[in-house]
């Protein structure tokens, strides 16, 4: 029987190549995004990946959810929580529903689906969760005081909730991309871009698929002595 897995914000960009990744690997996907139904219905068929809809800062949407996918794909096995938003802006001219909703979804996401599947891993005493941080979280990032904290915070949440899965066999770790070419960051004016590039020692922008192959390796069966770890794909751009 196949391994569940739940992919936040699985239908674009990072989140349809991990979906598409776990897939190749035999797993059943399931993809969550929030808004454009059109293109989720366009990613399944081209695909065959399930979507279902559902906001991941929605604490009741994320239980109910769950439940629903669990009823009738089987228990989830492997969560990532890729789901994101950015509303930049300095602190100065930042509005505190700019600063919540980033909170809210990126940060809030992480723990609500976490919460609705981690109890089922851990009486299975089998699990991967795989949380998608950022570059941004680990030095910070001009103009984007909730993003980076918030992609922050789930880096701490991280270590923390892998110190509980792990004498269950759950293993819960994160992944910092770097900038990547997908359509958030094709929506940054491209003087700016051109200096982002300029400060990537391999001289290029990552590409989604080299984040799914990393995602790939940490949901696997072979990774059980991984945890609470940090895997950085940023092309040497911030090395710690």
């Amino acid at each position: 029987m196949s391994r569940v897995a739940i992919v936040t914000g699985g239908t674009r960009g990072i989140g349809e190549a991990i979906s598409l990744a776990l897939k190749e690997q035999g797993m059943t996907v399931i993809a969550i995004y929030a808004g454009n139904d059109q293109k989720a219905q366009e990613f399944t068929e081209r695909t065959g990946i399930a979507a279902r809809k559902w906001d991941v800062g929605d604490h009741q949407a994320c239980l109910d959810g769950c439940a629903a996918v669990e009823a009738e794909f089987g228990p989830v096995d492997v969560l990532v929580n890729n789901a994101g938003i950015t509303r930049d802006g300095v602190l100065q001219k930042m509005s505190f529903d700019d600063w919540n909703e980033v909170i809210r979804v990126n940060l809030g996401g992480c723990f609500n689906m976490a919460k609705a599947v981690f109890p089922g891993m851990r009486d299975r005493k089998w699990g991967r969760i795989v949380n998608i941080g950022s570059i941004n979280g680990q030095a910070g990032q001009y103009g984007q005081v909730n993003y980076a904290a918030a992609k922050s915070g789930i880096h701490g949440f991280t270590k923390a909730l892998a110190q509980e899965g792990a004498k269950y066999g759950v293993t819960v770790n994160a992944l910092a991309p770097g900038y990547i070419d997908t359509d958030m960051v094709a929506a940054v004016p491209a003087p700016v871009l051109e200096k982002i590039v300029a400060k990537i020692p391999v001289g290029r922008l990552g590409h989604a698929p080299e984040i799914a192959r990393g995602v790939a390796f940490l949901c696997g069966e072979d990774a059980g002595f991984v945890t609470g770890a940090t895997l950085s794909i940023n092309g040497g751009q911030h090395m710690y």
